[in-house]
């Protein structure tokens, strides 16, 4: 069972350039919450699961337009990376480290 818990310091690669964000993870067994704080504002985790050392998570942003992002991620060690789906808009890499 990989460890997840903590702050990441992420960057998304977006059509709008690259997105700073932390993401806080706080598990509990497979699933977790937590906040994603960013440019943007910030927006709570939304069906935080865990499965090993896989993240996956759905957050709601208003800006630039509303819409859900859902996000899948590996931890190996104080890494992270994985990808951001934005609907029509497609998808975009993730990456980060464990501050």
């Amino acid at each position: 069972m990989a460890n997840v818990d903590g702050s990441w310091n992420t960057v998304t690669k977006s059509p709008m350039g690259d997105q700073q964000a932390v993401l806080t993870v706080q598990s509990a067994g497979d699933s977790f919450t937590g906040n994603f704080s960013g440019g943007l504002g910030t927006t709570d985790i939304k069906d935080g699961k865990v499965d090993g050392d896989t993240l996956n998570f759905s957050l709601d942003i208003t800006v630039p337009m509303p819409m859900t992002l859902t996000v899948e991620a590996t931890v190996d060690g104080d890494a992270l990376n994985g990808t951001v789906t934005a609907g029509a808009f497609g998808s975009f890499p993730i990456n980060g480290t464990r501050g």
